[in-house]
């Protein structure tokens, strides 16, 4: 158990922050057991269901960046308030959306506040208490972020199956409401007295690229885009982060200093986690829609399903230490991204009238490989990090987390939506158990891939075992 600071005082902050991270953790994965009801009311095919996902963790991604910004300049009480206000507008408007485009809309401006909740919140208590006492206020703080993507798929089976989809939306407000009123009285001002430059041209430029790189992807399979408009969103998204870069290159107050990728953990860390969270950030996407498309489950009990995932996953941390320090993070990442694709790539081979138990040994075995993983290249992007570099890194780190994530969906989507024509597809589900099976080969050999990034990092010196530290992202990687 993890025991509060000693200072009474900021008791009821270190509450209002963890019920914040409880709630954008949880709304991050409850919305994946509920796309198939969704699509049926909507009237969309639950095969194209993918950027309701996109939407939110694309916004979050490009928050990020000026979160700290936006804090210093407004104060920390006046931005989580307003990050929870717009939480719950957009949980409100989710739950009244009448189409596909409005409910993508919704999640966009649920995601603005989302997005502000993490970082804002993790602000504040930095403020709050001594450094000696930091690491600890912290650790209370992501334990509802452990809890969120435990509770949620089951939550929203539950939910989406004994009263309607609706419902997990509308129930962030009454917390919200809470949250509100938590703010304004435990919730320091935290305004900063002296402000640094914000390069809004540089975020305007990584904030675009993003955005046009992941709506490329999307517009393969959702949004019906034409090929050329594709390619033309495609080049313009690599064009625009590559003039981020360069303008980085020329500027004393850059949003990420070039710097930071003078030093090679980092580096490979940073590519490391995109390519290998581009093919796993799927698997939360794709496993509730085989169960209830393909295999016949119902919500509660696709929701059901993924408790093995989340609980392997957590069991599974206190291994990757041992593994670390024992073979160092070379060879322990090389072999385990190399696990998580095969694992992956297994889910090509389901079947309705495969036993239960088996299909619940495969789901832990990727809930425990999938969390050895993210932990273990979170913190060989920080480790050799110092100073300040370790806040920007970690607040770069945490953007290419969200924005893998959002790719990751939309690539699926666009794969899953392509093997779905291939295979004459349909809403109803037939001939989807073939498309779902190719679409998880590919998914698995892409994550496959990037253990050759891994294989870049430098070995481990021989007899000197390799040491595990604290990341603050951690809980993130269970959404």
């Amino acid at each position: 158990m993890i025991r509060l600071p000693s200072s009474a005082s900021g008791t009821p902050l270190l509450w209002l922050v963890a019920v914040g991270f409880f709630m954008q953790t949880l709304d991050a994965t409850i919305v994946n057991t509920a796309l198939p009801a969704m699509a049926g009311s909507l009237g969309e095919s639950p095969l194209r269901m993918q950027s309701v996902v996109v939407a939110y963790s694309l916004t979050m991604a490009m928050l990020i960046p000026a979160s700290g910004w936006i804090a210093d300049r407004f104060g920390t009480r006046r931005v989580f308030f307003g990050a929870i206000l717009l939480f719950a507008l957009g949980s409100l408007f989710c739950a009244l959306s009448q189409n596909l485009t409005q409910i993508v809309a919704s999640r966009v401006l649920q995601g603005l506040g989302g997005a502000l909740l993490l970082p804002v919140g993790r602000l504040a208590v930095l403020r709050a208490f001594p450094r000696e006492q930091f690491l600890r206020a912290i650790s209370f703080v992501a334990v509802p972020g452990l809890i969120g993507p435990l509770l949620g798929p089951t939550l929203g089976g539950w939910l989406v199956q004994y009263v309607s989809w609706h419902w997990i939306f509308l129930i962030n407000l009454p917390v919200a409401l809470v949250g509100c009123v938590a703010t304004l009285r435990y919730m320091p001002e935290g305004r900063s007295m002296v402000m640094a430059r914000f390069d809004l041209g540089g975020y305007c430029l990584l904030a675009f690229g993003m955005v046009a790189i992941s709506l490329s992807l999307d517009g393969l399979s959702e949004l019906g885009l034409r090929q050329a408009t594709v390619v033309l969103l495609l080049i313009f998204g690599l064009a625009s982060l590559a003039a981020y870069w360069l303008r980085a290159l020329r500027r004393p107050d850059p949003l990420f200093a070039p710097e930071l990728f003078s030093v090679p953990s980092l580096r490979v860390g940073l590519l490391g986690n995109l390519f290998a969270r581009i093919g796993s950030s799927c698997m939360p996407f794709l496993i509730p829609l085989l169960l209830q498309v393909s295999m016949g489950y119902s919500p509660s009990q696709a929701g059901m399903m993924l408790l093995p995932v989340a609980l392997a996953g957590m069991a599974a941390k206190p291994v990757v230490t041992r593994l670390v320090s024992r073979i160092g993070y070379r060879r322990m990442l090389v072999g385990n991204t190399a696990l998580v694709g095969l694992v992956m790539t297994s889910f090509a081979l389901v079947s309705p009238d495969q036993p239960l138990w088996l299909r619940i040994v495969q789901l832990a075995c990727f809930g425990a490989v999938n969390s050895m993983q993210f932990t273990a290249m979170n913190t060989v992007t920080l480790k050799d990090l110092e100073g300040s570099m370790a806040s920007s890194g970690n607040s770069l780190l945490s953007m290419v987390q969200m924005l893998a994530m959002g790719l990751g969906v939309a690539a699926a989507g666009a794969v899953l939506a392509g093997f779905g024509d291939y295979f004459g597809a349909d809403a109803a589900g037939g001939h989807t158990l073939s498309a779902f099976r190719a679409t998880f080969a590919t998914m698995g050999l892409m994550t496959l891939a990037a253990s050759g990034i891994f294989w870049q990092l430098a070995p481990d010196p021989e007899g000197i075992p390799a040491k595990l530290v604290p990341v603050e992202t951690d809980a993130v990687d269970n959404v």
